[in-house]
């Protein structure tokens, strides 16, 4: 039972006290539980977090809280995290309102309901396990039955999907007619019963007293009890001005138009109970805790099945995993497999079945099956990768005979919690995977999960912006002013040219701050899915995805690993998608097919290549960062490829473990070891821990760590900046290394970088992984240039470049690109064989540009000419327009990109052309007129070239041809990049008039050596660990220049860094290992040197 006084562990309310009088008041204040409450996850109903309510309702001593937003349990996990940690009882509900109309007579859902379409308002709360199963069940029908984002409900639903364990809280309008509340109640008596309350809320609205009398007769009318409600909105009063611009936001109103939607006072948060108890008769809020102490049921009691029936009925779940994996033996290690990897087999498969797991990695198994099966493209990584039986059962490619796994880093019996296998698919085929998955075990047993849409700063400005009546103007200036650095909107508005004085500006401000962060709506995970034996509607709410055939469960990621629940990643990798794509294309001019198992290993010219840091668009190695370590670092087998790839990120740099690995690989500094079992752990990376498994393993062999524990400090890493919580382990990491004789110092060396990995230090496994695919990536590009680069164009976006880069990098290796042209583009980018006059030449082949770069032309447009084209060539654009009978948009988009250069010429007489057929179709497309004869032998007759029509109309001479830097400018328009001569080679001898060199050249000057360069702007990067320093990638017509620019320049001159397009740099050069960068003294914007050409960066962080 809850105590119905205020517990003597509680806070106590902000409650002034002069006496000794008003304390004892404060120990007769009535127990409360409000049943009542919305939170942020109601999506622009109510201001507070899950979290705020509860810290505020412990805070002012009730008893208990029931976070019941509208229709959804999307908040309900944080909430019952911070309930844990208060001590305080949650209880789980939802309100719900009940259409009035039939659904096929309902022009929308019940989240907007009009008050002519609305039945009745009700709130119901879980009393037991099965009760929220039961209401889990029913939101999930609700959702269901309506377009993402909305719900709908009637009276039969509900009857059909009884929440029989739940107590249900009428919310009746005081102000409706007799007649209507006999209606409702009769119904609500007959289904609800016993469970059926009335709930009263009172909020100050000049007729409390009145509305108390008007529900009691109601109640004493059909014998229901009445209990007290808030009807919560936000935790405190303060969140009322930004309460009511939620609703303006919600409706699509101006907040000075919100007019009765509004609220009227601030009484809808959560209040003290002195107060409470002057408004409510103690009844009423007493029956607030007979309902809290009937309510039994915490989200710890929910328990997962994994699916069954993958399990043959001959086998045990054991047994069958085993016999998998004795296969997967005998085809990874045809010859034998050794006795290390047999042992860790032996130890997984012992663990695995300990822990009650084999159907979780028999689920995985299957999923990856089906894939082999269809050749779609997959591999495990993250943790799994550590497990030599995922290795066994095709799940992961890292051998665990060529690197070493810690299994423990996986599965932890003392961490007691699901495994999460990560696998990585073609990203162009993984929804045959999703569909698989779906049809495999119905939309009632599997769905993604969710992930929570937030307001970010220039989505938050925008709302808040048209709530306030800011015209549409000023809002678009103020989010093109909102740059991707700056710890708070503030900094973030730093160059937005607002008058900050103005009190609606301030006010925009102070409610967007206030916003970014909250919950929008959800969307779908990137491939998180849930699979249950049972029906996964009684464990957590499914609704609709936007995209069709697809559906999310109401929890994100952190929701799932709060509550120990499984989760199968199925994930979608461009890389692998771009690799299928470059086999398939070197299949096609290759002897045999070209496979991933046919490229041979350890190539020297591969790493001859990465060495050189020539590794634009290859997989993980392709960042500056990484870029600038390759030479430095020089990887020359995969082994170093692995320790590459995981030493360019943020904790090993912030624990300062780069230089000592990079000074004991070039030999400036000597290797040592303080003990033969740190060593063990050590070895492959000279000394130096720059993976997470090796702190977890020296936690183990040097200061006496069981493998739980070990895996209890990788989360404390990963989570110490934000939680705290490392110093147990401090204690007990150094006190252990004590007792076996290490020295103090190394005991405090390997804490601190310990502590530099929760900036983010990556698994060894996770790099296995990853590596496998960068050294393909490699291969693929050192051999295969065309090919790659065609790949890498027909899988974009993805990566660090642009196709401008791409095709710039690509032409630097000798590969021939030419231009997008109507006839001989394909749909996509393509290869096209290499002819001379006299010969074909063998294998090499040309990139030809497709229709999947050109701007604004429709997919439905580029297949119709590649279709049509099969007819014979286009000998017209009125021939091109009749036979793959494209529109008006289409034909202009061919025209910008100079794609019609063989039908026209000149990209201006392109467009003459393209303008006069459009005036002779009458600004129609033929897509949207019924192609009968006679519609076809009109136009045939119109665009007869037989007809000796003129197609020029006698103009064309009167056409001036269009210069270079006009082209230039047309293509980077249209394309996004050019094939003629770089913006810089046209800039190149005004740049030397000022001295300037081009990126060629810095080479030779020599390190410390001033310079003045220029480049566009491909790419900036903010690293939150470079302490403000920002890195600019510039470009010119020999290649990149990497710029570094130190936070006070940056500071002072941020305009020109973050918004140029064209800049100039004054600076010095350093060259350390054969890298250079230029460190800038001064930057120039010289963007209105590029006239009418406009680009675009890509930013980092």
């Amino acid at each position: 039972m809850i105590s119905k006084t205020l517990p003597s562990n509680t806070s106590k309310p902000d409650i002034p006290q002069s006496d000794t009088s008003q304390s004892a008041a404060l120990v007769e204040l009535p127990a409360y539980a409000e049943l009542y409450s919305l939170s942020n996850f109601s999506f622009l109903r109510a201001a507070s977090y899950p979290e705020e309510l509860v810290e505020q309702a412990h805070a002012l001593g009730y008893s208990a809280l029931a976070l019941c937003d509208e229709c959804s349990l999307s908040g309900i996990v944080r909430a019952h995290s911070a309930a844990k940690q208060r001590g305080l009882k949650l209880l789980i509900g939802t309100v719900l309102a009940l259409n009035s109309t039939p659904f096929k007579d309902s022009e929308s859902g019940c989240a907007d309901i009009s008050e002519a379409a609305l039945d009745l308002r009700l709130v119901l709360i879980a009393r037991t396990r099965r009760g929220y199963g039961q209401l889990s069940h029913l939101i999930s029908c609700a959702r269901r039955a309506a377009a993402k984002g909305d719900y709908w409900l009637d009276r039969q639903m509900v009857e059909d999907n009884l929440p029989e364990e739940c107590f249900a809280l009428w919310l009746p309008n005081s102000d409706e007619a007799a007649e209507r509340h006999a209606f409702q109640a009769a119904w609500l008596q007959r289904v609800f019963g016993s469970n059926l309350r009335l709930a009263v809320q009172l909020h100050l609205r000049g007729d409390d007293r009145g509305e108390l009398q008007r529900l009691t007769r109601v109640g004493e009318r059909f014998g229901i009890r009445l209990c007290a409600a808030g009807g919560v909105l936000m935790h405190e009063p303060g969140r009322r001005v930004l309460l009511d611009t939620l609703t303006a936001i919600r409706l699509g109103r101006a907040l000075n138009k919100l007019g009765y939607a509004g609220e009227p006072n601030n009484e809808r948060h959560l209040r003290d109970r002195a107060r409470l108890a002057k408004l409510y008769p103690p009844a009423l809020l007493a029956e607030t805790i007979n309902i809290a102490d009937a309510c039994d049921f915490s989200l710890d009691e929910l328990r997962y099945e994994y699916p069954r029936e993958l399990v043959p009925p001959q086998y045990t779940p054991s047994g069958w995993l085993r016999e998998l994996t004795e296969a997967g033996i005998r085809e990874r290690w045809p010859q034998g497999v050794s006795p290390k990897v047999r042992n860790l087999i032996e130890h997984e498969l012992g663990l695995v079945k300990e822990l009650g797991y084999e159907h979780y990695f028999l689920t995985v198994h299957d999923i990856v099956a089906f894939a082999r099966r269809k050749r779609i493209l997959c591999q495990g990584r993250g943790s799994a990768a550590n497990s030599a039986v995922c290795y066994c059962l095709g799940i992961t490619e890292v051998d665990p005979a060529r690197v070493d796994v810690l299994f423990e880093r996986f599965i932890s019996k003392e961490r007691d919690e699901p495994p999460d296998i990560d696998v990585d698919f073609e990203n162009s085929r993984r929804e045959e995977v999703i569909q698989y998955i779906y049809a495999k075990y119905g939309r009632g047993r599997a769905a993604l999960a969710a992930t929570v849409i937030t307001y970010q700063s220039r989505s938050a400005i925008r709302d808040i912006g048209k709530a306030l009546g800011f015209e549409d103007a000023v809002l678009d200036h103020l989010s093109k002013a909102i740059y991707w650095w700056g710890e708070n909107l503030e900094q973030q508005l730093a160059d937005a040219q607002i008058d900050r004085t103005d009190p609606k500006v301030k006010l925009l401000v102070e409610l967007a701050g206030q916003l970014i962060g909250f919950p929008r709506h959800l969307s779908q995970h990137v491939g998180g899915f849930v699979i249950s034996q049972g029906p996964l509607t009684h464990l957590v709410p499914i609704e609709n995805a936007a995209m069709a055939d697809r559906t999310i469960i109401q929890w994100e990621k952190n929701d799932l690993e709060a509550l120990g629940l499984l989760k199968i990643d199925v994930l979608a990798l461009g890389m692998l998608s771009a690799v299928r794509k470059c086999l398939d294309l070197v299949s096609e001019y290759s002897d045999e097919p070209l496979t991933i198992q046919k490229i041979p290993a350890e190539d020297p010219a591969v790493y001859d290549m990465m060495c050189a840091a020539d590794t634009i668009g290859v997989f993980q190695i392709e960042s500056r960062a990484q870029m600038s370590m390759l030479p430095r670092l020089k990887p020359r087998c995969y082994y170093d490829l692995v320790i590459q790839i995981a030493i360019v990120r943020p904790g090993p740099i912030q624990g300062e473990m780069v230089h000592p690995y990079l000074n004991r690989r070039s030999g400036k500094e000597a290797i040592s070891y303080p003990s033969e079992a740190v060593k063990s752990v050590l070895a492959r990376t000279l000394g130096v821990p720059i993976f997470q498994e090796q702190v977890m393993q020296l936690a183990m062999v040097a200061a006496g760590f069981s493998g739980g524990e070990a895996d209890g400090l990788r989360r404390a890493m990963a989570a110490w900046k934000r939680k705290g919580g490392l110093e147990h382990y401090r204690e007990k990491l150094v006190t252990g290394m004590l007792d076996r004789g290490y020295e103090p110092s190394f005991a405090e060396q390997l804490f601190n970088q310990i502590k530099g990995f929760g900036d983010y230090g990556f698994p060894e496994s996770h790099s296995a992984s990853f590596a496998l695919i960068a050294y393909v990536s490699s291969w693929l590009k050192c051999y295969h240039p065309a090919a790659f680069c065609c790949a890498l164009l027909n899988s974009q976006p993805m990566g660090f470049y642009a196709p401008a880069q791409l095709i710039k990098d690509a032409q630097r290796h000798g590969v021939e690109v030419v231009p997008a042209e109507v006839n001989k583009s394909m749909v996509s980018c393509s290869l096209e064989a290499v002819e001379t006059a006299e010969v074909r030449v063998p294998r090499q082949r040309r990139l030809r540009i497709g229709f999947n770069l050109v701007k604004g032309l429709s997919d439905q447009a580029a297949m119709a000419i590649v279709e049509a084209r099969s007819g014979g060539a286009y000998v017209s654009i009125q021939d091109l327009v009749f036979r793959a009978g494209i529109d008006r948009r289409d034909l202009e988009a061919l025209a910008a990109a100079d794609a019609l250069r063989g039908l026209a010429g000149d990209r201006h007489r392109a467009f003459w052309h393209a303008a006069g057929v459009i005036t002779a179709q009458g600004h129609s497309s033929p897509h949207s007129i019924s192609h009968s004869s006679s519609y076809s032998r009109m136009t045939a007759d119109l665009f007869d070239d037989a007809a000796n029509v003129d197609s020029d109309f006698g103009l064309g001479v009167m056409l001036p041809l269009a210069s270079e830097s006009q082209n230039v400018a047309g293509d980077y328009a249209a394309t996004g990049f050019t094939l003629r001569r770089h913006p810089l080679a046209l800039l190149r001898d005004h740049l030397a008039r000022f001295g300037a060199n081009c990126s060629e050249e810095l080479r030779q000057l020599g390190n410390e050596q001033m310079t003045k360069i220029a480049g566009l702007v491909t790419c900036r990067q903010r690293p939150m660990t470079a302490s403000g320093v920002t890195f600019l990638t510039l470009e010119d017509e020999a290649g990149h220049i990497n710029v570094v620019v130190w936070p006070a320049l940056g500071e002072r001159l941020r305009p020109v860094l973050r918004q140029a397009m064209l800049i100039g740099v004054v600076g010095r050069v350093q060259e350390s290992d054969g890298v250079i960068h230029v460190i800038a003294d001064d930057l120039v914007d010289l963007t209105s040197w590029l006239g009418e050409l406009s680009l675009s960066s890509r930013d980092f962080t």
